[in-house]
């Protein structure tokens, strides 16, 4: 709570017309603050959701990399050293309406990027972009 509460001010303070390029930096400076697994599998995310979702905006979300459409966050990379876990996850917000059937998964364990999962990555941002 407290790296968002820090994120909101930053937002609030910074000048309009260099806001998302200095959100995108906070972004990588983030990434290059991560352990290495962490940091190789978030600047491959960050590459994918840059190339795949060209005009979502990079932004911190409670201390982590997200990316926003609208204002609103619509996925986020999660590293695995912050939160203590075996994996890294990328998630995704109702935003992102990637609503199949009554149940669907918004959040994916990620262990290596391999051709298939960036492939299904993309596809997933390309779904939620639409």
């Amino acid at each position: 709570m407290k790296e968002h509460a820090k994120e909101l001010k930053a937002a609030a303070r910074r000048n309009p017309r260099t806001a998302k390029a200095d959100a995108e930096q906070e972004v990588l400076a983030k990434i290059a603050e991560m352990e290495p697994a962490d940091r190789a599998l978030a600047e491959r995310v960050h590459a994918l959701v840059r190339a795949a979702a060209p005009g979502l905006t990079p932004k911190l979300w409670y201390g982590m990399p997200a990316y926003a459409k609208d204002g609103k966050v619509l996925c986020f990379f999660q590293c695995a050293q912050k939160f203590k876990s075996r994996y890294a996850t990328l998630g995704f917000s109702d935003v992102a309406t990637l609503d199949d059937d009554t149940m669907w998964p918004t959040t994916f364990a990620l262990t290596t990027l391999t051709p298939t999962t960036e492939a299904r990555i993309t596809a997933l941002l390309t779904t939620a972009t639409a």
